[in-house]
């Protein structure tokens, strides 16, 4: 089988198709590579010493790949993505979709898969109740007018033999046989403790002393550390007392208020657009939070950081800005990425989905004490293999290239269910 590997990231979808492609036994040659990122193309290299290709995909003439079997594509996704600002087509790298179907209209394979991110699937709806977005029903058309019978699914990792939960939209296609919607994929079902290390290096600072003097260890498993979310899962910064000690009703007024700022009421009452949390004044926190010295309090917990005073954001000109015109509240302060840990995984459950922003926020218990998780349990959560060469200058090199790389287990499976559905194996 003579392949071509598209968007190749550090090699992922290539790993998975080979990886089918020894188990039927079957000799397999990647024929052309594409890939721009350097500490990318340093990993492939690491790895693979067939066709590394350092020019962009939209330089690259067609007529000079050589003929090929099979089409691997992770196509960019940043612009579909949640993650985001989702321009769709409107992006530039959303229109690279277009030229992997001009190689695909001029090198005509018998197949190919292609993999993207869950948000492609809705985008750009024309009615909140279609399955699809006009941006996907595109895609597919395209595929189709191209002469492909083509099948897609929507698969989460942590299904599939991977302790991560990450879902993706996997789609392929055949020139040569009808496919079917039956993919005889194998649901597995795994737990971080499975690709777990110990021993390794552990932290110690202000942040890991505190949640360590404040909670037993197994009482941290699943916690997530941030101050705009209210729950038994979340673990603030009062509840640290990062920024000085508290009172109970300072405490109390604080977890009150980080519920209550998320309720579309208080937009509604104050006549502004309302975005999932808002500012709230003395008048409307006391209707929820009786107490004789409120506004000493407030202000207290204003001047230890935990509060902010601002105005109510609104839309301005299409964008949100702060409304001066209307009377400054109290906030929460602290976003997604207040602190160095957001996560704080429990070994019996599975990760959330790993991005390259946010990898490094991920801690584990190892020993009764916290750490990041390491390069290698992140190379474990994506199915690679324990020989996979990750040797880059920096971590977030690594991170950048994992939080873009694909699941191996479900793409050797799709793989499997490709060739399988091309009678090329039986």
């Amino acid at each position: 089988m003579k392949f071509i590997d598209l968007f190749a990231g550090m090699g992922g979808m290539r790993k998975g198709f080979e990886i089918a492609c020894e188990q039927n036994g079957i000799d397999h040659y990647c024929v052309f590579t594409s890939e721009i990122k350097p500490h990318a193309i340093n990993v492939l290299k690491q790895n693979y010493n067939q066709n590394i290709n350092i020019k962009d995909i939209r330089d690259v003439d067609i007529s000079s790949i050589p003929d090929f079997d099979i089409l691997l594509a992770g196509f960019p996704c940043q612009s579909f993505s949640s993650a985001g600002n989702r321009l769709g087509f409107n992006d530039p790298r959303g229109t690279l979709f277009f030229d992997v179907a001009s190689i695909i209209k001029e090198k005509k394979p018998l197949g190919f898969i292609l993999e993207n991110v869950e948000g492609l699937v809705v985008h750009n709806k024309a009615n909140p109740s279609d399955k699809t977005g006009q941006t996907f029903d595109t895609i597919l058309k395209t595929l189709t007018i191209l002469g492909y019978n083509v099948k897609w699914k929507l698969l989460n990792a942590s299904e599939y033999g991977v302790p991560q939960n990450r879902k993706r939209v996997y789609i392929i296609g055949s020139r040569v046989s009808k496919l079917s919607d039956n993919w005889n994929l194998v649901k597995k079902r795994s737990k971080l403790s499975d690709i777990l290390e110990t021993g390794l290096k552990t932290e110690d600072n202000k942040l890991t002393k505190a949640l360590l003097s404040k909670y037993e260890p197994k009482n941290l498993y699943g916690k997530i550390l941030i101050d705009k979310r209210g729950g038994s899962k979340y673990i603030h910064s009062w509840d640290l007392e990062l920024k000085g000690s508290i009172t109970k009703i300072e405490s109390d007024l604080l977890n009150k208020l980080v519920l209550e700022r998320r309720k579309k009421k208080w937009a509604i009452e104050t006549g502004v657009y309302w975005s999932d949390g808002m500012p709230l004044t003395k008048e409307q926190i006391s209707t929820f939070f009786s107490c004789d010295n409120i506004e000493y309090i407030l202000e207290n917990l204003t001047k230890k950081g935990y509060l902010t005073k601002r105005h109510p954001k609104n839309k301005i000109n299409g964008k949100r800005i702060e409304d001066t015109s209307l009377p400054i509240g109290y906030d929460i302060i602290g976003g997604r990425m207040s602190y160095k840990i957001s996560h704080i995984l429990d070994p019996d459950g599975v990760s959330p989905t790993l991005t390259a922003t946010d990898m490094s926020h991920l801690y584990v218990i190892d020993n009764s004490l916290l750490r990041p998780l390491s390069i290698r349990e992140c190379l474990s959560l994506f199915g690679y293999p324990l020989n996979y060469k990750l040797n880059v200058t920096t971590k977030q090199k690594a991170y950048d290239l994992l939080g873009n790389t694909v699941v191996i287990p479900i793409i050797t499976d799709i793989s499997n269910t490709l060739l399988h559905q091309l009678n090329i194996i039986n």
